[in-house]
């Protein structure tokens, strides 16, 4: 990849598989105009044609009013950013890990043909088991890891930021906490430097003066938001709005200017003694994909909880012979 930064006026974005993911990442890039051309790749060319051709109807009301679905891979041609979410569904009931067999063999014979048209993209995971997949992506492209990875736990970080705003009915974007590690059973939110506003979490106080997150409260939060996707699975089949929205704003922070933190999921390089792992940690992210990954402070047990989520993901590597 070039260091040269994406000309927004001139950005492609290419979402690999129209299912109910991939077509709402679609959908919300295309009403939040977050690149300036989107098109949908998938083997199935009545489903992508008609997904695409739904889209397209409505873009006289869109900032983005060229989007195009096809069969032919080639339509992913010289894209900026390319997002795989095509792979088989998680049933309920199913682990992300259980995934893994399965969509590793999917991306191995879908990623090459992806680079052939479009070298110099960013490419980001969004299929399941996302960090599982961006180390085996990164194997297989020999791309730098700045390059290739996963959104990891941007979405269960929207989801805890949003139960906390909502404990204590306060504006979400007051509240900053992360969750890290694995995008699955072993992520954990990072509490020790949470805070809302400028107060750390544990401080933060009702009417009365009594502590409102408690031990016990946040501990409940972390479930909650860990198993969100599970529940939501078990009611609909899926979850595809929010990962789509998740998806956008990513793209937005990828094509854009700014400079800005995500946790998202990238092969670890000696991260707390951690590497050929992929797990979501707080990165700067710009149009050089990421930059960095940032060493942020955390306690004792945190760092425990972190090597635990390598150890399951490494785990799985090794049965798949990664």
């Amino acid at each position: 990849m070039t260091d040269s930064l994406p000309d927004l006026s001139h950005s492609k974005l290419a979402v690999i598989g129209a299912g109910s993911v991939g077509s709402s990442l679609a959908y919300a890039a295309l009403i939040r105009g977050s690149a300036h051309e989107v098109v949908l790749y998938d083997i199935d060319e009545s489903k992508v044609s008609a997904e695409a051709a739904d889209l397209s109807h409505g873009t006289q009301y869109t900032p983005s009013h060229l989007v195009a679905g096809s069969s032919d891979i080639e339509i992913v041609k010289n894209s900026s950013v390319v997002i795989i979410t095509a792979g088989a569904k998680q049933r309920p009931g199913q682990t992300r890990l259980e995934l893994a067999a399965t969509n590793v063999n999917i991306l191995s014979n879908l990623l090459p043909k992806l680079l052939e048209q479009a070298p110099n993209a960013i490419y980001v995971l969004v299929t399941n088991p996302c960090d599982v997949l961006t180390v085996v992506a990164q194997k297989i492209s020999g791309l730098p890891t700045s390059q290739v990875f996963s959104t990891g736990t941007m979405l269960d970080t929207s989801r805890l930021r949003r139960m906390i705003a909502d404990k204590i009915s306060i504006a979400q974007s007051n509240v900053h906490a992360t969750i890290m590690g694995e995008h699955g059973d072993t992520e954990f939110p990072v509490w020790s430097t949470a805070t809302i506003g400028t107060i750390p979490i544990r401080e933060w106080r009702d009417h009365e003066g009594e502590p409102v997150f408690t031990e016990r409260v946040l501990a409940a939060l972390g479930d909650e938001a860990m198993h969100a996707a599970y529940r939501i699975i078990e009611g609909k089949g899926a979850t595809n709005y929010a990962i789509g929205l998740t998806g956008a704003r990513l793209v937005e922070a990828l094509l854009g200017r700014e400079r800005t933190i995500l946790p998202l999921s990238s092969v670890l390089d000696d991260y707390h003694g951690i590497s050929g792992i992929a797990l979501s940690v707080p990165s700067v992210v710009s149009g050089r994909g990421i930059e960095r990954v940032l060493d942020i402070p955390m306690e004792a047990s945190e760092i425990t909880m972190l090597r635990r989520s390598a150890q399951a993901l490494q785990a799985s590597l090794t049965s798949l012979g990664h």
